[in-house]
């Protein structure tokens, strides 16, 4: 019997994963795993049950105009009641995880070990009691052991793995901060909660432009080791811009997942006066009209508040506006906002 992932997306962030068999339609799939999908008739009536599917095949059986037109149907809308999958896919519920009887999953794991990657970031590495299933770029909220606190993080790592990396920025006198500093032994209890976010790799049909600000690298290399693991038919471009040539970290795993691939293009920036390097300033300085590719392009992007607010005004000057959007802020108090 085969099984197919469908990771259902719900419109507070929450996102979690089922297995859907053969000939097995969503909605039922959704049930079986306790998660109460919207719905008011299960013979594609009523509409309740309308999602989006943002990736994947799959085969709709009956459904009523009133209920879909063909025009939404061909726009990849579905009846999750009429949706049998053909493939792994990804659904954006139109409804919240609350309202579906379900939440984020806790899944606890032990420190494996802390890595200071330079002066401002550690790398943190944690074993997990099972895999978690999450789209790259998403984040899940980790434990601060002995704290009884949390903080946000994005995976850097793959998909579905037992192990866990994470890119940590260090914020002197922070609580995660402080952990990795001072105190982390391999073998701490540590829970992460999620996944979570809006901010994941959809499917690449043009070309792709990467904006990464500091330790906001993090959901780009996890989104590198899946497309460097599925291949992909267009150019990536990931520009990563940091302070000093310091805080360039994870170069080599970046530039080793680009050989992977084959057409990535990794371009660093530093801001700092005082370090020499080719390119020098801010994001801004180097995004040009036609890197934009006259907007026929995904741009993600996530970075601290300032560089998103910049670079959403820099579109404007250059007046071009890609075809997707897709930003993650994250601020000096270690929490995530998403957009």
């Amino acid at each position: 019997m085969t099984n197919y992932t469908i990771a259902l997306n719900f419109e507070d962030g929450v996102t979690r994963l089922i297995q859907c068999g053969d000939d097995e339609k969503v909605t039922d799939a959704a049930f079986r795993q306790k998660i109460n999908l919207p719905m008011d008739c299960r013979d594609g009536v009523c509409g309740t049950c309308k999602c989006f599917v943002e990736k994947g095949e799959y085969e709709l059986e009956f459904y009523m105009d009133e209920s879909m037109s063909d025009e939404e149907a061909e726009q990849g809308y579905a009846l999750t009641c009429q949706m049998i999958p053909e493939s792994d896919c990804v659904v954006r519920v139109s409804a919240s995880s609350a309202v579906c009887k379900t939440a984020p999953e806790a899944v606890e794991g032990e420190v494996l070990g802390v890595e200071r990657l330079s002066e401002t970031s550690f790398g943190l590495r944690v074993k997990l009691a099972k895999p978690v299933g999450f789209l790259p770029g998403q984040y899940v909220n980790v434990t601060v052991p002995g704290t009884g606190r949390h903080r946000s993080y994005s995976f850097s790592s793959a998909p579905g793995a037992d192990e866990a990396t994470f890119l940590i920025r260090n914020l002197p006198g922070g609580v995660m901060s402080s952990y990795l500093a001072d105190r982390a032994q391999p073998g701490d209890s540590v829970t992460v909660t999620g996944p979570m976010g809006a901010f994941y790799l959809r499917p690449i049909e043009r070309a792709q432009v990467w904006l990464a600000g500091g330790t906001g690298l993090a959901p780009f290399l996890s989104m590198l080791e899946q497309v460097a693991e599925q291949g992909c038919d267009h150019p990536i471009t990931l520009y990563y811009a940091v302070t000093r040539a310091a805080d360039l970290v994870e170069l080599d795993r970046v530039k080793a997942l680009a050989d992977r691939i084959g057409d990535v293009t990794v371009i660093t920036i530093l801001a700092a006066a005082e370090d020499a390097h080719d390119r020098k300033g801010f994001v801004t300085d180097h995004v040009t009209a036609e890197d934009l590719v006259g907007g026929d392009c995904d741009v993600y992007l996530c970075g601290p508040p300032p560089m998103v607010d910049a670079v959403r005004a820099h579109f404007g000057k250059l007046g071009v506006e890609p075809a997707n959007f897709y930003f993650e802020k994250f601020n000096p108090t270690e929490e995530k906002a998403a957009a």
